[in-house]
């Protein structure tokens, strides 16, 4: 098995390094609600974990599409990761270069840190049919997006809304799929 940074070395400690070791990369959000999202993603079925996270980008995904309308590729992301979560069928190299598109679209933007956070969050979400944990760096991303597309006094409460939404739009889906 190929080594996964988040997998073997826990999603917290993966992106502390990443903080510090590369800064291009977005100060994420920090709320109360990190701790209890990752132990729900924990307990969740795959693929209803990809569908939260392709949700959870999909609400930020206009901070990319409306300053990029002809860059596709973080939209054909999300799409790409929800028919992974209803057919089950994807080949490992599909995920990833898909994965990995959305992720180039983001390092294209200049100057609009909740676009590139937005496209990151697609990549990620698309990241997520190969291993779980990138859900929650899919949903880290789309709130820091959320954070930085907020006027300055208001980013703070924006982000937090969202990581709340975030939460409790995971419950509904696990409430949902065993009704």
């Amino acid at each position: 098995m190929e080594y996964d940074p988040i997998v073997n070395e826990g999603y917290t400690s993966f992106y502390k390094k990443r903080l510090q070791s590369d800064m291009k990369r977005p100060i994420f959000v920090k709320t109360g609600m990190d701790t209890p999202i990752e132990e729900l993603v924990n307990r969740t079925a795959h693929t209803l974990v990809a569908t939260w996270a392709a949700d959870c980008a999909e609400r930020v995904l206009p901070n990319f599409e409306e300053k990029y309308p002809d860059d596709t590729r973080p939209r054909e992301a999300i799409d790409a990761v929800r028919e992974w979560a209803r057919t089950g069928v994807f080949r490992m190299a599909d995920v990833r270069k898909i994965s990995l598109a959305a992720h180039a679209a983001a390092r294209e933007v200049e100057g609009d840190a909740a676009a590139r956070s937005a496209a990151r969050a697609a990549g990620q979400a698309m990241a997520t049919a190969h291993v779980p944990a990138h859900a929650i760096a899919a949903a880290l991303y789309a709130a820091t997006a959320v954070r930085d597309a907020a006027n300055t006094p208001d980013a703070g409460t924006a982000a937090t809304r969202e990581r709340d939404w975030q939460y409790h739009h995971l419950l509904s889906l696990r409430e949902e799929a065993s009704s």
